[in-house]
């Protein structure tokens, strides 16, 4: 698709299709030009940032259908309203709330001066850093690709970006409709596989945004390091939910499997273990069971539950049952309609599994899909205890009323986000940044601190006219120890 788009209010755009490449050279070459533009042109001013944004929302509005129809094709099936909801809602609504606070993310910040340098002034100025890389993951491989992108435009800067090999008809989605929206030296995708990827890493961007494991995470960190590159790293891990005594376990149990099943469990921040009162795991194991009945009451051909993203990952999510099996622990399936479920399909059946140890897989490594580990515990400081002995995760979700516990787990665990008495919804707030900590990612972007991640904030010094900078120059006189005395004693 190469036509010309004119949108209302909007002058046409001819806009060659961006080369898709496997090439080294040719990204190479990409990125030159697009340097080249940013350094002989003025940065972008307030309007042409404003008309980014509505380019790009407008983009993705006009292809919902197609945005559904590729990632469920991509997918096998994708559930078409958490596609709508995860991917293009949440998208624009971003777009939106970076439009509207956009003027304010771009005044100069006033700083003090002082009181020896006055009258002087300084100030801070946000100015775009050039060319940002995006690699983008497949599990919401239009969010998370375009999500960054909303930040960098914002920000003034021009962007490549590249999806995720396991989503090619996504990918081909997103290609085109960066195509039509944005010259070519401002926004270009490439795609291809691993070792596009790898080569991408490489590249002497401005910034990089990574989305994706903590095992590749290391090797983007390291490919960046060649060039300093500053990276955004949004990992994963093993997001702890911790139940406390005092909190409906039906309504938890619905908001835990909703979190853990939406998109079947392929979320970075889906709950992946639960911490439960242990006089209370049994009634959770049931709530679990009812909550899932009642969400999809069937299976094999619900268009609500997807699918695995491939065999592959399929085979390894079996593989972590099948561990924890072997090790003894008691695995619940809930099939609510008791259906023989072909593995090509790539519907994995919702599976608790109980009283997992530290030796189970399923406890040393990112779940990705519908598994649930339920582990018991007798008071509130042993599952603090718990979660602060392993790697800090990209999320934390507590369900409790006690403010005094509220605190002490907000307190004392360290983690990228929290929902309290929710799960996952913590991202869905346009005016809170989105990070990780520690091997659970680096730096943030979505609301303001994603301006920020994609600008330089440059402090300026203004001299006035009249000043007294002069005694500070050689040769020294009594004015500068009268000076001296006076601000740091005799």
């Amino acid at each position: 698709m190469t036509a010309a788009v004119t949108t209302e209010n909007e002058a046409p755009l001819h806009r060659p299709a961006t080369a898709v490449t496997s090439s080294t050279p040719d990204m190479a070459a990409l990125l030159k030009r697009m340097q080249l533009a940013h350094r002989g042109k003025k940065a972008p001013g307030y309007e042409e940032r404003m008309q980014h944004l509505e380019r790009l929302e407008k983009a993705i509005l006009r292809r919902k259908e197609a945005i559904v129809d590729s990632i469920s094709k991509d997918f096998g099936n994708r559930s078409r309203v958490e596609s709508l909801v995860a991917e293009v809602f949440i998208t624009v609504q971003a777009i939106r709330y970076a439009r509207e606070h956009l003027r304010d993310w771009m005044e100069p910040e006033e700083r003090q001066v002082g009181w020896a340098f006055l009258p002087a002034a300084a100030e801070v100025v946000y100015q775009p850093l050039g060319v940002v890389g995006i690699i983008a993951p497949w599990n919401y491989p239009v969010q998370l690709a375009l999500a960054p992108l909303v930040s960098v435009l914002a920000a003034g800067n021009r962007c490549i970006i590249k999806p995720a090999e396991f989503t090619p008809a996504t990918g081909e989605l997103l290609k085109d409709l960066i195509a039509e929206t944005f010259d070519p030296d401002h926004v270009a995708v490439v795609t291809g596989g691993p070792e596009v990827g790898e080569a991408f890493s490489k590249l002497p961007f401005d910034h990089l945004v990574f989305t994706g494991s903590t095992r590749v995470g290391k090797y983007v960190m390291r490919a960046a390091a060649e060039n300093l590159t500053p990276v955004t790293l949004e990992l994963g891990g093993k997001s702890p939910t911790i139940i406390a005594d005092d909190f409906s376990i039906d309504v938890a149990a619905t908001r835990i499997m909703m979190g853990k099943l939406y998109n079947a469990g392929q979320t970075c921040i889906a709950p992946d273990y639960i911490l439960v009162p242990e006089q209370k795991r049994d009634a959770f194991v049931a709530a679990c069971k009812e909550s899932v009945t009642r969400m999809y009451p069937t299976l094999a051909g619900n268009a609500d539950y997807t699918c695995v993203i491939n065999d592959k990952h399929y085979a390894r999510l079996t593989s972590l049952v099948d561990d924890a099996k072997a090790k003894g622990a008691k695995v619940v399936e809930i099939n609510p309609h008791a259906e023989t479920i072909d593995p090509k399909s790539k519907k994995f059946v919702p599976t608790l599994v109980l009283d997992p140890t530290e030796e189970m897989t399923v406890m040393q490594e990112e779940i990705f899909g519908p598994i649930l580990p339920i582990k018991t515990y007798k008071e509130i400081g042993e599952a603090i205890a718990y979660v602060n002995d392993h790697p800090r995760p990209l999320a934390l979700y507590y369900f409790g009323y006690d403010r005094t516990r509220i605190d002490r787990v907000t307190d004392e665990t360290v983690s990228g986000g929290v929902s309290i008495n929710e799960t996952m919804l913590h991202v869905a707030q346009d005016d809170l940044p989105f990070g990780g900590v520690g091997p659970s990612g680096m730096g943030h972007y979505h609301a303001f601190e994603g301006f920020e991640t994609f600008s330089k904030k440059k402090p300026i010094f203004r001299q006035s006219r009249i000043n007294s900078a002069g005694m500070l120059r050689p040769p020294f006189g009594k004015a500068v120890d009268m000076f001296l005395r006076v601000v740091l004693g005799k």
